[in-house]
């Protein structure tokens, strides 16, 4: 691979700055950790560091946000899913950071301050700029080598994850290895016939997505749902309804509309759209074909017709690579269309979730194992397959070429 391994690094009984993004959903009045899923995606790693002395660098939100608090939780719920003991350092690198990590041994884990309370890790910084911050250098000198394990933020161009790399002999942890790898083999030796199906109400990253592979042949067919299938509705002249029209202009997506009529009039052939629709008619389920979708009721999920058409394209697929929802799955009466999509691309040769809300729902069906991948990082995929330099591998790639 163009970025280091742990394997190649040789981190046994040194000290290894680990980057993890153990960013998770909080609940705002009791501070407990809803959600442990970012932590157990990086318990590998940590076990294959088991003996090195680590040190966790990670973050948990930003300034302004309601969940911008401390690890000390975190120290605590890791600790439990690795059971082995975590220790939580209350500094980033003051002094009682550096006198704990220069006392640990082979074997112990160390938590640093959430990291993003230091000014300087919430810029964007070029990887020039970002070596030469106070952070980079007081972090680089408690350590001999960096682990960068956090795909989540690896779209991120902040000290941490693009500084420390041109300093500091690095590599990949096996989840960024894993999300690098798997990633990079849709666009080259995925199983034909590869299809994308992108949902959700993030537009303007699934247009880029859709440009980038029909341009490029990376994918024979897109199928698109949720609010980016209303878009090319649009696009193609069918009238969606005042309610789902108006929501398109809130979230000012309007542009994105002619991004849709360009793509269709070049790959009209590969762009697949739902045939019908489903809407809340007195507190229930109605369904419409798209040429006749009610004026006064928002489009809420795909119709059954949708759903049986759309279900047999992915299971003739041999690559899905599935990245939002087909609508509103979190009512029951509106949660069909992305079960049963999902459901489908379970079932395909090889398989890659975009993570998000997709990753939640496939969670909540129990059909994780079926899938090849699931992405831990939404941004951070997205703009993998935009095909996009990700900030944090290419600073990886210098680290290599740097330090070898």
């Amino acid at each position: 691979m163009p970025i280091g391994t742990i394997r190649e690094l040789g981190c046994s009984n040194k000290t290894v700055l680990l980057r993890l993004d153990l960013n998770s959903p909080i609940d705002p009045s009791s501070h407990l950790i809803l959600d442990d899923k970012r932590f157990r995606e990086h318990l590998p790693t940590i076990r294959a560091l088991s003996d090195s002395r680590v040190v966790i660098v990670t973050h948990q939100s930003r300034p302004g946000k309601k969940d911008f608090t401390t690890l000390e939780a975190h120290a605590e719920k890791l600790e439990k899913l690795l059971g082995t003991p975590v220790t939580y350092i209350d500094s980033i690198f003051g002094s009682h950071a550096r006198t704990a990590v220069h006392d640990s041994k082979a074997g112990d884990v160390l938590m640093l301050e959430n990291v993003r309370f230091n000014a300087e890790e919430n810029l964007t910084l070029k990887p020039d700029e970002a070596k030469k911050t106070h952070l980079v250098r007081k972090l680089s000198s408690m350590a001999d080598v960096f682990v960068n394990d956090a795909f989540g933020t690896a779209h991120r161009s902040q000290p941490t994850v693009v500084g420390l790399p041109l300093v500091m002999r690095s590599a990949a942890g096996l989840l960024m290895e894993k999300e690098v790898s798997t990633l990079s083999k849709v666009f080259s030796g995925a199983p034909r016939p590869v299809c994308m199906v992108l949902g959700g109400t993030k537009v303007d990253d699934s247009m880029a997505v859709a440009e980038h592979v029909l341009a490029r042949g990376i994918a024979d067919q897109v199928i698109v749902i949720g609010v980016v299938a209303n878009v090319f509705l649009i696009a193609a002249g069918y009238d969606i309804g005042k309610p789902s029209t108006q929501l398109i202009a809130q979230l000012k997506y309007q542009p994105e509309i002619e991004k849709a009529k360009a793509i269709l009039s070049k790959y009209k052939d590969r762009v697949v759209m739902p045939e019908s629709v489903a809407v809340r008619q007195d507190k229930c389920r109605a369904e419409y074909p798209v040429t006749k979708i009610p004026a006064d009721v928002p489009v809420l999920d795909i119709g059954m017709d949708a759903i049986a058409s759309l279900t047999q394209c992915i299971k003739k697929a041999g690559t899905v690579v599935f990245n939002g929802p087909a609508g509103v799955f979190e009512e029951a009466d509106f949660a069909t269309g992305t079960y049963e999509l999902l459901r489908a691309a379970s079932q395909v040769e090889f398989s890659v979730v975009g993570g998000g809300h997709t990753a939640v729902v496939i969670e909540k069906l129990g059909i994780e194992q079926a899938f090849t991948h699931i992405s831990t990082g939404g941004g951070a995929c997205i703009e993998f397959l935009t095909g996009k330099k990700l900030p944090a591998v290419e600073a990886l790639e210098e680290s290599k070429k740097i330090f070898g």
